[in-house]
């Protein structure tokens, strides 16, 4: 189950227990809506923020998203360097997100073990850039581009869309009860008016 809060009269579920943010540093709190405020508002929240590239540091104020930090801290190089390319290349999955998504819920989970041992409120802070310094320590593979490319043909699914027919990867969670759906296909730009879809 998922509750929501109203921040700004103050109304704050007393079972709340985490809450995730992803704006640049200092922009929620410009708003009213930092560590300290939902600490007053619901003392003994974990509150937990990505940023792109830190929270101390010049870079800070910087808004970003996992491609830009990519091509920031050196992966598309490296990519480009396994390809034999002087152009860098984009690698093909938006690893900082996923790792740093992992990050976040392990440290949320450390900050309510804590706050439940401990007390008080808590702030995990995970950045793209460290997550992406992280899996860099790990150092690399010698590239090898001879293996071949598993065979996908009986995982994709054929959808209608406005731009034609879509072959494409469903998506993997399996759910009986709730399977997932799209009610829309994808259509181009400006094909619908910019309001909310009336079931």
């Amino acid at each position: 189950e998922i509750r929501f809060c109203d921040w700004s009269s103050d109304v704050c579920s007393s079972d709340l227990h985490v809450f995730v943010q992803g704006y640049r540093p200092g922009g929620l709190e410009a708003l009213g809506f930092g560590p300290a405020d939902a600490a007053r508002i619901r003392p003994g929240i974990v509150y937990v923020s990505l940023s792109a590239y830190g929270h101390e540091g010049p870079w800070a104020g910087r808004r970003g998203f996992d491609s830009l930090v990519q091509s920031a801290t050196g992966f598309n190089l490296a990519e480009a360097e396994a390809f034999g390319s002087a152009a860098p290349k984009a690698m093909p999955y938006q690893i900082l997100d996923y790792a740093s998504g992992f990050l976040m819920a392990f440290g949320a989970a450390a900050a309510l073990w804590r706050q439940q041992t401990e007390g008080g409120s808590w702030h995990v802070r995970v950045s793209l850039a460290q997550t992406a310094r992280w899996l860099r320590e790990f150092g690399r593979f010698a590239p090898d581009l001879t293996v071949a490319r598993p065979d996908f043909e009986a995982l994709v699914a054929d959808y209608p869309s406005g731009f034609g027919h879509l072959r494409a990867m469903p998506h993997a969670a399996r759910f009986s009860a709730t399977p997932p759906h799209w009610e829309r296909p994808s259509m181009p730009p400006g094909t619908h008016p910019p309001v909310w879809p009336k079931r």
